[in-house]
């Protein structure tokens, strides 16, 4: 099952401040999503948060990633920019997406992050996303199609052309308050169905609260969702 991850800089401080910074975080993530065996299937490193698709081995995976990966950064991003203290706020936010109605759209919500904080007129002009690689447009390492991804075409050119053209659909205000909603507040982006068959099993929350598993709970309140790219 695929996760959303949102993660913020503490009080909505910039956790890039150069282009080194975000090609450490990238290499990090690519290097612990191997370890952990977390597939990545899209990602974008805005200025003070991060947000990220991936589907992991196991339910401990992705927090394990998350862990190792907000540490080792921090030690990297204090060192770099000679600083102490915290960067992160809190731990991260996190939704299961159930794959036939929300991966595609937790694809979209997340490369289309610079375009609604009016950043760029185009996905693809930013350069910190995995959208260039999610239509062939460059070669990404880190990233991997989800079978969702990978349903849209039968080959790999028919893939890119079609995730293309839905991203250049407007993803409708209904499913981002979907996504939003359950992000921050922990809780599946599923059917009722799917979250008593799947989701329970897994010891995952079926409704709002905390963020991520019951193990891994977070109480950060969502920022307002204006269009600036500290709140989306």
């Amino acid at each position: 099952m695929a996760v959303h991850v949102i993660q913020r800089g503490n009080n909505r401080a910039a956790c890039f401040r150069e282009d080194a910074d975000y090609l450490v975080y990238l290499s990090h993530l690519r290097e612990l999503a191997g370890k952990y065996s977390c597939a990545v299937h899209a990602y974008c490193l805005m200025t003070n948060h991060v947000h990220l698709l991936m589907t992991p081995a196991d339910v401990k995976a992705c927090t394990d990633l998350m862990r190792d990966l907000g540490q080792r950064y921090v030690q990297y991003f204090n060192r770099r920019h000679r600083r102490t203290g915290t960067l992160w706020e809190g731990r991260f936010r996190s939704c299961v997406a159930e794959s036939a109605r929300y991966v595609l759209a937790c694809y979209r919500y997340i490369e289309l992050n610079p375009v609604r904080a009016c950043i760029v007129n185009q996905p693809a002009a930013y350069v910190w996303s995995s959208y260039a690689g999610n239509i062939g447009r460059r070669t990404d390492p880190l990233i991997s199609a989800h079978e969702e991804f990978i349903a849209l075409g039968g080959n790999e050119g028919d893939r890119f052309s079609s995730y293309r053209a839905l991203v250049e659909q407007q993803l409708d205000e209904q499913v981002l308050r979907e996504i939003r909603n359950a992000t921050n507040g922990g809780y599946p982006l599923a059917s009722e169905q799917f979250k008593t068959s799947v989701i329970e099993r897994l010891g995952w929350k079926t409704q709002p609260g905390k963020p991520g598993p019951r193990t891994e709970a977070n109480t950060a309140s969502e920022p307002d969702s204006r269009q600036t790219e500290f709140g989306l």
